[in-house]
């Protein structure tokens, strides 16, 4: 029987008041398929790549990521990473609106304009972090370039060429916080850009399979964290997504109590995974690791004992009842009090 043992997260941090927010420098350049913009954080650091963000439909990078990365926890891991928020064509603020009857890019176009912001920044690689559409161009983007891309973490992520969900109640899904939901419904509603908002969703909607499949020459070749918010619109899509992945390269994360927009609702959990994510590619070695890492290291290490040198597997299911974590072979699950 899996070893159980009893873990708790470590308290949530916000921003301290009187914390300086970084500096952040905003650049566009032209590409095949149009300007894109993006905004960069920190300077670059020698032998790290640069962590390089991409926003779901309805959001910019600003109201989709800023809570994570404004989290007092997440200070640690942004000061060892130069940052880059990418914001889809139209969707940065103050753009304005594309004339009637303008081509927006397709996803794979979107994904294809990376390499010219990689390029323009003299960045090599990177560790992707996206959410929705992001996710989904960002998966793209590695298949297409494997070698620049070192990690991702994928949030809500449908690689199936399908997804005709209601836009309205896939942005309602920040189950719990009222306040939050009318906050970011109000954003959507009254964006001064909502015609760009409506082609950045067409194209989500048309997107292509990404024919993920397990053992094939079509998948992922890097760490991956995958991640949905429990009893959200995309768990069974992530969960197929998980399915098609190399299980030695793939974490699977599904967190209790955060709706549909986990860096939104629950960022000091989402923080804690992503500084253990980091751990496990061989960054950030000296971080303090928390009770649920610490508690985590020593299930995984007294497994691999057990059954000898095995690969790094491993999926994560967060749940606020459980209180257990328990490990086995891959493909087995480890359920992580939050």
């Amino acid at each position: 029987m899996a070893e159980l043992q009893e873990v708790q997260i470590t308290e949530e941090k916000p921003l301290l008041p009187g914390q300086t927010p970084e500096a952040a420098k905003t650049h566009s350049v032209e590409t095949p398929y149009g300007s894109v913009t993006f905004t960069v954080y920190g300077t670059p650091k020698p032998k790290r790549p640069a962590i390089l963000t991409y926003h779901d439909v309805g959001l910019n990078y600003k109201s989709c990521f800023q809570p994570l990365f404004q989290f007092g926890d997440m200070q640690e891991i942004i000061q060892n990473f130069v940052r880059v928020h990418v914001d889809a064509p139209g969707m940065e603020e103050g753009a304005p609106v594309f004339p009637l009857g303008y081509q927006y890019p397709s996803l794979d176009q979107l994904a294809d304009m990376i390499p010219c912001v990689l390029q323009y920044l003299n960045f090599s690689t990177i560790i992707g972090v996206g959410v929705g559409a992001g996710a989904y161009i960002l998966s793209r983007y590695a298949l297409n370039h494997p070698d620049t891309v070192e990690g991702l973490v994928l949030i809500n992520i449908d690689p199936n060429a399908k997804g005709w969900m209601d836009w309205a109640a896939h942005k309602e899904e920040l189950s719990g916080n009222s306040e939050l939901i009318q906050k970011y419904r109000n954003i959507i509603t009254h964006a001064p850009n909502l015609d760009n908002i409506e082609l950045y969703w067409n194209s989500y909607n048309n997107r292509r399979d990404l024919n993920f499949e397990r053992g094939s020459d079509i998948t992922l070749r890097c760490p991956v964290m995958l991640v949905v918010g429990d009893q959200a619109p995309h768990e069974d899509a992530v969960v197929e997504c998980n399915s098609k992945l190399d299980p030695t390269q793939t974490s699977f994360l599904k967190m209790a109590d955060s709706g549909g927009q986990p860096q939104l609702t629950q960022p000091g959990k989402l923080t804690e995974a992503f500084k253990y994510f980091l751990q496990g590619m061989g960054y950030m070695a000296s971080s303090c690791m928390t009770r649920l890492s610490r508690s985590r290291t020593a299930s995984l290490t007294s497994a691999a004992s057990i059954d000898g040198n095995r690969s790094r597997s491993r999926t994560l299911s967060q749940s606020s009842e459980s209180g257990t974590l328990s490990s086995g072979p891959p493909g087995h699950t480890m359920e992580v009090s939050c």
